[in-house]
């Protein structure tokens, strides 16, 4: 790690204000998901998404998507959006995108998901929370 890489804190940071800049009802209901910033994602998340190298996940939202929830269901588990903040700081070195536009758009797909969101649907999300 070198000395200017963004801390975990800060890979929180920017989620938290990508959420407070989306619409209310989409913040309303994204207020039960917690945000999680980890190094890498576990080798058990790795294998249930048959990814073997663990830098090619950046993001992974884990619960049940609004659009599949049941009362019936009401023990699970609440929702994470996790970050995995080595494989973030390896694409933002590899693409030259800004840490704050890639973690935004990492979260809000990840955020998508918990809509049940097609990748259209999760552009025009993000295309809300732009710059």
């Amino acid at each position: 790690m070198t000395r200017a890489d963004p801390t975990a804190a800060e890979f929180e940071e920017i989620a938290r204000r990508t959420l407070e800049r989306l619409p209310e009802q989409f913040r309303s209901e994204l207020q039960c998901v917690s945000i999680r910033i980890a190094e890498f994602a576990t080798a058990e998340q790795l294998a249930d998404l048959g990814i073997e190298d663990r830098f090619e996940l950046t993001g992974l939202y884990e619960g049940t998507p609004l659009t599949e929830q049941s009362v019936w269901a009401a023990t699970e588990m609440p929702p994470v959006i996790s970050l995995f903040r080595q494989p973030l700081l390896l694409e933002m070195r590899e693409t030259g995108v800004g840490l704050e536009e890639l973690v935004r758009h990492v979260y809000i797909h990840e955020a998508g998901h918990h809509f049940g969101f097609s990748d259209e649907d999760m552009h025009a999300l993000e295309d809300m929370v732009e710059d």
